[in-house]
């Protein structure tokens, strides 16, 4: 078994790869792991340092947006599941333009790779937030797509590309749609690594308007227990929502945050939103079509936050030279 992970230097991709290596998924034990990544800001060697020295770990420096560089990584693959993708809301709302190319044409280059390259399985990665935002109940996957950001806008556009290739062409692909995710090595503009770094520092977090945004948290190992129940049984052209289960407003999470770090209140900043719109109100999947292949977090969210807190305690020498790099690309545009 060979498996194709594009965006597998990312945050979620990462955690996926390490867990194949690692035999936790016993229907992949013993499969041979090839990571396809860009290596943009987001996507980290490092993040795939525990396994590296796997023999059955490979990396492919390469965009998917290339046909050239996907038919010089696919070949001889079974499995492909794509991670790759632009995936942060307010650098969506600063510059589009990128977010369209890599997260609609670089789907379809990579839908069409694999069928050139007969790749027997294919699952694709998206959100939540392609179906915008909802004030009560939670979104089935039959849900009527709303996307409020053009990151969402885009995701929603490569989720009815991966639809159309089933369709159209006979791939055996499914989509999974996650709500949000966090845990250890997660890039720390998001906000739970963010306010976790800022706290740890001593410095003050920002909270945008009364904090009263409405998120399901999902601990990355969990969203990736749920893709590999789809990668395993998931039915070709159709979606699965990936929740946890956890609704938080952002005043609730900044309020544990605290608690986790040991600071107070007075480390909050109170802001005025100033990225706009696009940000929606509230996030809510139900998931139990997933749960129907046997899908169920196992991970509580003050059991997870504790570990993610402990994560970044434990490893500075990762996080810190993101953020001071991240600093001097702000000074440099400023």
């Amino acid at each position: 078994m060979r498996v194709l992970v594009t965006g597998g230097a990312g945050f979620i991709g990462s955690e996926y790869v390490r867990s194949v290596l690692n035999d936790a998924y016993p229907a992949f034990a013993g499969a041979a792991v090839t990571v396809f990544d860009k290596l943009t800001y987001a996507g980290n060697l490092a993040n795939l340092a525990p396994v590296a020295d796997s023999s059955r770990y490979s990396f492919f420096h390469g965009d998917i947006c290339s046909p050239a560089d996907l038919d010089a990584a696919l070949p001889g693959h079974d499995v492909l599941v794509n991670f790759a993708a632009e995936s942060h809301v307010d650098r969506s709302i600063t510059g589009a333009a990128d977010f369209v190319q890599t997260n609609v044409l670089g789907a379809q280059q990579v839908f069409e790779a694999a069928l050139r390259h007969g790749v027997g399985r294919v699952v694709h990665i998206s959100t939540d937030e392609v179906y915008g935002s909802i004030d009560e109940g939670s979104w089935t996957e039959d849900n009527l797509l709303e996307p409020n950001s053009p990151y969402s806008a885009a995701k929603a556009g490569s989720d009815l590309v991966a639809r159309a290739y089933a369709k159209s062409y006979g791939l055996n692909v499914s989509i999974t749609r996650c709500s949000n995710n966090y845990g250890p090595y997660h890039f720390p503009e998001k906000v739970i690594p963010l306010f976790v770094t800022n706290l740890l520092d001593g410095k003050k977090v920002p909270l945008y308007g009364a904090g009263a945004n409405v998120r399901d948290w999902l601990y990355v190992a969990d969203h990736c227990r749920g893709i590999q129940l789809v990668v395993e049984h998931g039915l070709s052209g159709e979606f699965y929502n990936i929740g946890g289960g956890r609704e938080l407003s952002n005043k609730e999470l900044t309020e544990k945050l605290l608690e986790a770090t040991g600071r107070d209140w007075s480390f909050v900043q109170e802001i005025v939103d100033p990225r706009g719109g696009g940000h929606d109100l509230r996030y809510s999947v139900d998931y139990s079509k997933t749960a129907a292949l046997g899908y169920a977090p196992q991970v509580g969210f003050e059991d997870g936050l504790a570990r993610t807190v402990q994560w970044y305690r434990d490893n500075r020498d990762w996080w810190e030279p993101l953020k001071l790099r991240a600093e001097l690309a702000h000074i440099e545009k400023v």
